[in-house]
């Protein structure tokens, strides 16, 4: 076993220069990229197994919206952990912790599956979520100190962009294996021994496809755990299992972090209905498949996003960008909703290109100057992640209420009103103005 090299207690910010970064560790960025490829596209599967599982188990849009409440409760219960975990073992280590935990998610998919039991297939995606959170508390504050404090925002928004490549190539692959398996009868004309024996079958597509994951994370975990020493320079301020929150009390990071719960509560939510959003006969009719294929869209439109908002970020405000692109979501949700056929459809679609600068702005702007608390801020940050779950149960009840998916998304418009806001606020570099 290798002995875990002791973290400096320090109450001083890491030294980041206009000149060079604040971890030396050449290439490690690419490691991180990868990282950010793998938990991106794992989380937007999620799109995919909802609609299967709605209709295997004969779900309304409030049950449906389970699954991303488990996965997503991960980050309020494992948040505070995993950035007090990171913290004792170092930024490589949790990494790999987070993998093992993620493949262990994956696998429990496989006892979900043989018995058909939709209580298990949530305990699954929250295992999962547990990983995956970790490797998010390692991945957001390493990415802003291996470089210049001048260009984080552009930074982060670059590594995003992979998190943006694999939520696009993953749903892609997953409408194949998971979707396009479904049978020409649907649970709700079965009962009895063909129902189970229906809802077994179907499991297995689901079940195979995290199998696979299963393996490739292994190989991960391994390939992270061989570069474990890599970091010099590597500090962390130690403290109590919930020193985190007294960071709230700095206002600019408190009203980051509300957005950050915002901002993903809605990002899940439009996510998870854009399937059944499109087959509806008012929009585009499409059949399961093929909607499930157009998510792709939507991921795709944050990953554009992400690779024009790198370079902008250089040159403009980070707040005034992200206050533009919260009215851009605002503006896109309108037509959508108002309109029919493929003009609502694709503009739904769209908000994936306002998304795309969302959570890397505001995360870099909420935890700016926080030096050595970034790990504490960032395990703050993931409970804010809990939006994921809240927001989209909200939006499914409010569908089934209403019985109305157009009107439930006026849920998601007010959370990017208070986006827009934020960035109005946090416009300014940190110490000049009110926003500090």
């Amino acid at each position: 076993m290798a002995i875990v090299p002791q973290l400096a207690t320090s109450t001083d910010p890491l030294p980041a220069s206009e000149s060079g970064p604040a971890i030396d560790a050449p290439g490690l960025q690419y490691f991180v990229f990868a990282l950010f490829f793998i938990f991106g596209g794992i989380t937007s599967l999620n799109d995919i197994i909802l609609p299967k599982l709605k209709e295997l188990f004969t779900l309304n849009y409030t049950q449906a919206m389970l699954v991303q409440f488990c996965f997503f409760t991960a980050y309020l219960l494992v948040g505070v952990p995993a950035g007090w975990l990171v913290k004792r073992i170092g930024y490589m280590r949790g990494a790999t912790a987070g993998l093992l935990l993620m493949m262990a998610g994956c696998l429990v998919f496989i006892p979900a599956s043989q018995t058909a039991t939709y209580g298990l297939f949530l305990f699954a995606l929250f295992v999962l979520a547990s990983g995956v959170v970790i490797v998010q508390v390692v991945t957001n504050p390493l990415i802003s100190l291996l470089g210049s404090e001048r260009t984080v925002h552009s930074r982060l928004t670059f590594a995003q962009a992979f998190n943006s490549l694999g939520t696009t190539i993953f749903p892609r692959v997953g409408s194949v294996l998971i979707l396009g398996g479904l049978a020409t009868v649907t649970a709700a004309e079965l009962s009895g021994a063909e129902l189970a024996a229906y809802r077994t079958a179907e499991s297995q597509a689901i079940a195979n496809t995290y199998i696979g994951l299963a393996v490739a994370l292994a190989v991960i975990a391994l390939v992270v755990w061989m570069f474990r020493d890599r970091l010099k320079g590597e500090r962390h301020e130690q403290g109590s299992l919930f020193a985190g929150f007294a960071l709230l009390k700095r206002t600019r990071f408190g009203f980051g972090a509300l957005c950050i719960f915002l901002y993903v509560g809605a990002e899940v939510a439009i996510g998870s209905l854009i399937v059944n959003y499109l087959m509806q006969d008012s929009v585009m009719a499409l059949p399961e498949q093929a909607a499930g294929n157009l998510i792709a869209f939507y991921w795709g439109g944050a990953l554009v996003g992400r690779l024009i908002g790198s370079a902008v970020l250089r040159v403009v405000s980070p707040g005034l960008v992200l206050t533009g692109v919260s009215a851009g979501a605002i503006a896109l949700l309108a037509v959508s909703t108002q309109t029919t056929g493929t003009v609502s459809g694709y503009s739904l679609l769209a908000i994936g290109l306002m998304n795309s600068i969302m959570f890397p702005t505001i995360f870099s702007l909420a935890c700016e100057k926080l030096g050595a608390s970034a790990a504490d801020g960032s395990g703050i940050i993931n409970i804010a992640i809990f939006g994921g779950a809240v927001i989209p149960l909200l939006t499914g009840m409010l569908a089934d209420l209403s019985g109305s998916l157009a009107l439930a998304l006026a849920l998601p418009a007010a959370c990017y009103a208070v986006i827009a806001f934020f960035g109005f606020y946090a416009r300014r570099p940190l110490g000049q103005g009110r926003s500090s």
